[in-house]
């Protein structure tokens, strides 16, 4: 029988406050699963319309999966989060781009209707499990210099952007971290950052019972003469330091993805539409310009360029990386299009959550800026990859009659 893809959209999404990985953070004593179980009932509390049943599919990916983030933890956190034993679930991994994966492929088993409604998000509790725990590396890697050494180290590689980039110094990088930093301050004055986030009760042997509301990586007293001084861990007089990168971070994060008119059969908000995405693979060793070529796929392939895009959410998870990308398009460092409420740089990089993170806080810019028509969520993939997705602003069409006016300016 023939079949014809149906459009998805972006429902909800939330996550928990981001913590500092480490003893002394937010969720040393916390278990993974437990961040993505709260996630999930959020997710339903929200949106009560959502039988339970009618989920066909929770993907949750974690890169690290191992310990109380492994057992294919979407089916596991799915039974933990209370929802009908009918409800599949399984684990996805692709590093940094773990949760986005998730949601580009529980996507696109709506889109051909295999399922109706899926969630999709992704956990890493990287207190619990630094980067690469229990990994044992293909000796052939380095022995038959498939890459470089370099490569296994992701501030490596981000120094090896400098390299590549000489024009992009550790002043430039600095300051574009300083600007990630005020964005996020801001928008947390604003109270644009504080409705995704779902409150996660927490317990300290030492504290008692608390909860976290907040995102605890931010450091608003940022300064420019601070950051200069940091330390270059990677390398001697390098230009990579903790202030101007992602942290190691504790988080989760989830969404609701639905065919655009079962969304409207059960009521549930349809706040932008997934219209295409890209993966793309670059050198290892210089992974950070990953989401170059999968952007560049994704734009010819819908037949835009870079001016027709609104809104552009970059994971920052270096910012040699995300200055590299946006010399390439020939976009401004400070761009409004890019990350206006500011990035991972100050939010945490809880590696394979981060995906969705981007996508919900591009929906409430969406919903802020009804004449943008088209918005990218992308990011750089460890092992030298790239991950792009465009997403459609469904309040444009609501708020401005595009479909009835195709001719309307200012629609990027």
């Amino acid at each position: 029988m023939p079949r014809t893809a149906r459009d998805v959209v972006f429902v909800d999404g939330v996550r928990t406050p981001f913590g500092k990985a480490g003893p002394k953070g937010l969720y040393a004593e916390t278990r993974a699963d437990d961040l993505v179980v709260r996630v999930i009932r959020e997710l339903l509390r929200r949106n009560p319309g959502l039988p339970p049943e009618r989920i066909g599919e929770v993907a949750i990916a974690a890169t690290t999966q191992i310990g109380d983030q492994g057992l294919t933890i979407g089916r596991t956190a799915a039974v933990l989060a209370g929802l009908p034993r009918s409800v599949p679930g399984y684990a996805i991994d692709r590093m940094c781009a773990g949760a986005l994966t998730a949601a580009t492929t529980a996507a696109a088993s709506i889109a051909f209707g295999a399922s109706d409604v899926a969630i999709a998000g992704g956990v890493e509790h990287m207190g619990h499990h630094p980067m690469g725990e229990g990994v044992d590396p293909n000796p052939r890697f380095v022995s038959e210099q498939l890459v470089d050494t370099s490569a296994l180290v992701m501030g490596s590689t981000a120094e090896n952007l400098h390299d590549r980039f000489p024009h992009i110094t550790k002043a430039r990088a600095d300051a574009y971290a300083l600007g990630s930093q005020r964005k996020v301050a801001e928008a947390y004055a604003a109270g644009k950052i504080q409705p995704d986030l779902v409150p996660m009760a927490i317990r300290s042997a030492e504290k008692g019972y608390g909860l976290a509301t907040v995102d605890e990586p931010p450091r608003p007293d940022t300064t420019a003469e601070g950051l200069a001084g940091l330390k270059t861990p990677f390398r001697p007089h390098g230009h990579v330091t903790a202030g101007n990168s992602a942290g190691l971070n504790d988080g989760a994060t989830g969404c609701i993805l639905a065919a655009e008119d079962v969304a409207g059969e059960l009521g549930l908000p349809a706040r932008m539409r997934l219209i295409d995405f890209s993966f793309a693979g670059v050198d290892p060793e210089v992974m950070g310009i990953g989401p170059i070529p999968a952007t560049e796929t994704l734009l010819a392939r819908n037949s835009l360029t870079m001016d027709d895009i609104g809104l552009i959410e970059i994971n920052e998870a270096f910012a040699v990386q995300v200055l590299s990308f946006l010399d390439h398009f020939k976009i401004a460092d400070d761009d409004p299009r890019v990350n206006p409420w500011g990035g991972a740089i100050a939010l945490g990089h809880p590696l394979a959550s981060s995906g969705v993170r981007l996508m919900m806080q591009l929906a409430r810019e969406f919903a802020e800026r009804p004449q943008v028509r088209y918005g990218l969520t992308t990011m750089c993939i460890g092992m030298g990859m790239g991950a792009t997705v465009l997403w459609e602003n469904t309040g444009l069409w609501e708020n401005t009659g595009f479909r009835e006016n195709t001719s309307f300016e200012g629609a990027k």
